[in-house]
């Protein structure tokens, strides 16, 4: 087990979450289930807010990337400590209103915005929509128009930067479907269409680079990027633009051999990039925001599962098949997501066996590690998978018609339901 603090082993050999007993909570709740350990999630919010102070004069701020999870406790959390939001759907947006989020302190992204979650976004008063395509501009113009009112907009940059990530989550190379280019000059030619247009007010210029990055470098890189193209828009435009939205992607532990760059590593080198950009430049130095999601809850979640079926096929594999699946795992099944697994209720025992856990899914690419060791598994074991936090229950289906999972929430031994478990009823509540 990799260095986690909100992980530990109990006197009974237990893997504890957030000081629970994961095979009690196992017991109580039933599985699948997905755990969450609040204290971790406000000690990453903790960070990035006082990384602000420190590095940026408290002119910025980090907003929660509620892709990565979004429920109503959640969005609660993000209130309660201050961050700001981004979203990327009606259905997240609803989510965080809903609960009273400021709507002021919520970015609304999306590379293919629909027409009514756009005048929804506008009626509710968010603090910028973030225009993806060419067709969204004049979408938002005529809306504003006939509401009168006036967006405030960012625009999103595609900067030209390969993270080195997995191809299905780079987001700022070239060939994208996010965003705008400045190579080809389509980034130029679409700040000046805004401009053109009387109700929508550019505030900020955006970009992301991927996802799950370790390194310091592309961070910095697309930083100098989008400073330069800030500098170029003033030459060519007369027009400062103020906010700087670089994005999230900051990598976490999913393996023990991982190693994600210090956090605060991080924020010194990009701010140090910006603060030096602006100087040479002779422009203001941005208000700049960051969009941490997975680096928030990632590493807070954890997913516990009931061993079933057993299957050894001597000199090939065996399988170790567990009462969830991708239904509530996708990611595995969509890029080969490493993860590491083990037995709660054996967590302080040599993980000596070599198996591919499996779901319940009818699917022979329903899998959830393969070729992982783990220690000896039995029938009715309770099986832990750690790191779920992020894009495990927000990327979850009901394939095969199974209920998703309740979400717990624990904090210092204590624990509460705050997504509840789907019943056979719920499966059918649409159809007519």
């Amino acid at each position: 087990m990799y260095n986690n603090d909100s992980l530990n082993v109990n006197s009974k050999g237990h893997l504890t979450i957030g000081g629970c007993d994961a095979v009690d909570l196992a017991m109580q709740y039933g599985t699948p289930l997905y755990v969450l350990d609040e204290k971790k999630i406000e000690q990453a919010c903790n960070a990035y807010l006082d990384s602000f102070k420190k590095y940026y004069n408290s002119k910025g701020l980090p907003m929660y990337a509620s892709k990565a999870l979004c429920c109503k406790e959640l969005c609660r959390i993000m209130k309660r400590l201050g961050m700001g939001l981004d979203v990327v759907s009606g259905g997240e947006l609803y989510t965080a209103l809903s609960v009273g989020f400021p709507a002021e302190k919520i970015h609304f992204h999306g590379n293919n915005k629909t027409p009514d979650e756009i005048e929804y976004a506008l009626k509710s008063g968010v603090g910028k929509i973030v225009i993806d395509n060419l067709s969204e501009i004049d979408i938002i113009e005529n809306m504003c128009e006939e509401l009168g009112i006036n967006a405030n907009v960012s625009l999103r940059i595609t900067p030209g930067i390969d993270a080195h990530t997995h191809d299905f989550i780079k987001t700022g190379q070239i060939d994208s479907k996010f965003g705008f280019i400045i190579e080809n000059g389509d980034a130029f030619d679409v700040v000046q269409k805004v401009l053109e247009y009387s109700h929508l007010r550019l505030k900020e210029f955006h970009c992301h680079i991927g996802s799950q990055i370790f390194d310091i470098e592309p961070f910095v890189h697309a930083a100098e990027v989008m400073m330069d193209f800030i500098k170029e828009i003033k030459n060519r435009f007369g027009v400062t633009v103020e906010e700087l939205n670089l994005g999230g992607g900051f990598g976490i532990r999913y393996l023990a051999t991982d190693n994600p760059t210090d956090f605060e590593n991080y924020m010194k080198a990009v701010s140090d990039a910006v603060h030096a950009k602006a100087a040479e430049y002779g422009l203001p130095v941005p208000f700049i925001f960051i969009e941490p999601g997975r680096s928030i809850v990632g590493e807070a979640g954890v997913t516990l599962y009931t061993v079933g079926g057993i299957k050894n096929i001597p000199g090939i594999r065996k399988y170790v098949s567990v009462d969830g699946g991708m239904s509530d795992n996708i990611r595995y099944a969509l890029y080969g997501a490493d993860y590491t697994v083990l037995i709660a209720n054996k967590a302080d025992l040599p993980a000596d066996d070599i198996v591919t856990v499996a779901g319940k899914c009818c699917e022979s690419g329903d899998l959830i590690q393969e070729h992982t060791h783990i220690q000896s598994a039995q029938v009715g074991d309770i099986l832990a998978v750690l790191s779920t936090g992020a894009y495990n229950y927000s990327m979850a289906s009901n394939y095969n018609r199974i209920p998703r999972p309740a979400i717990v929430m624990v904090n210092d031994g204590e624990a509460r339901v705050i997504v509840k478990r789907e019943s056979y009823d719920d499966i059918i509540a649409n159809d007519v």
